[in-house]
């Protein structure tokens, strides 16, 4: 997938307030500029994160489509507000494009995997600015689940009798730093030991390094001795000791449970209210590239709009 770099091209528009590819070489020069207001809009040391691990329209490359209309970073402030406050789409403040083109763009980049190849470059930035290397070599596994609403058809959804919640379950992988490498999300009576079988083989494919993988005791059993004979991946299970009571913090395990509450910042992702599953997962990637891109935004020194901007605000 190319990406954002394109230094060799050359700009339709000379005097653009904005630097996305939409202003520079298509269209959305001719609609009018948006100052940010909202806490899910990105700053301008967000934006610079951000616009290195953006995709490449297509139509820039010869690949067919039309010139963009409409600004990348309102695009993409507009989906965070989404995720970050849980409105309908057709409840979009109006200060965004139109609520039907922020959600084909939402769709554009469910349907081609853009919002999970755009998460994954800010998670190995991450994790090079943590002094890691980009491929992890340790992982996480756990689930959550979650009340599905009345917009989830039956088919995708599912009773979990453990938790006693009609919905469905978010079947995550994270590192050991608690950054996502992979999600599932199905309906609510897929057993963990189920999504297992359908993930770690996707995980030994995308990420050849990891051996170790720490779990709880719903994946104990076979799927232990499968994953160490067919995938060589060593699944290690943490379970709590009988004399444990109340909350208390298990090595490892603590790493994606807090994971799943990062999830659980973000109001649209506090219930299920999509349609289909790959919508849900598309989100919680879209949740997480947020925090990436603040965490990796404190890193660089603000500009002067910033400043001004959060002393306003105070």
């Amino acid at each position: 997938m190319q990406f954002y770099a394109v230094s060799s091209f050359e700009s339709n528009s000379a005097s653009s307030a904005c630097d996305c590819l939409a202003h520079r070489f298509g269209n959305a020069a001719d609609r009018p500029d948006r100052v940010p207001l909202y806490p899910s809009d990105m700053t301008d040391a967000e934006w610079a994160v951000v616009r290195e691990a953006m995709p490449v329209p297509a139509w820039l490359e010869g690949r067919g489509g039309q010139p963009e209309g409409y600004c990348h970073r309102q695009m993409l402030d507009a989906v965070r507000y989404v995720t970050d406050n849980g409105i309908k789409w057709r409840s979009m403040p109006v200060d965004f494009p139109a609520w039907d083109r922020v959600y084909a763009f939402f769709r554009r980049w469910r349907r081609h995997g853009l919002a999970k190849e755009f998460h994954d470059r800010l998670r190995g930035r991450a994790r090079r600015a943590e002094g890691r290397n980009a491929e992890p070599t340790a992982a996480v596994i756990d689930s959550q689940s979650v009340k599905g609403a009345a917009s989830v058809p039956a088919a995708s959804r599912g009773y979990d009798g453990g938790k006693k919640i009609n919905g469905r379950r978010r079947h995550v992988i994270t590192d050991s730093l608690g950054l996502l490498l992979m999600v599932l999300v199905c309906a609510g009576n897929v057993t963990d030991r189920q999504a297992a079988r359908g993930m770690l083989p996707c995980l030994r494919k995308r990420f050849p390094k990891i051996t170790p993988v720490w779990a709880d005791g719903g994946y104990a059993g076979r799927v232990v001795t499968w994953a160490k004979q067919k995938l060589q991946l060593t699944v290690q299970i943490v379970k709590r000791s009988d004399d444990m009571t109340g909350f208390v913090v298990l090595p490892r395990r603590w790493v994606v449970e807090r994971t799943l509450g990062w999830l659980m910042r973000s109001r649209r992702l506090v219930r299920d209210f999509e349609a289909l599953p790959a919508s849900s997962e598309t989100f919680i990637y879209f949740s997480q590239a947020m925090l990436l891109s603040r965490r990796l935004a404190r890193q660089a020194p603000r500009s002067r709009s910033d400043q001004s901007r959060w002393a306003a605000a105070a």
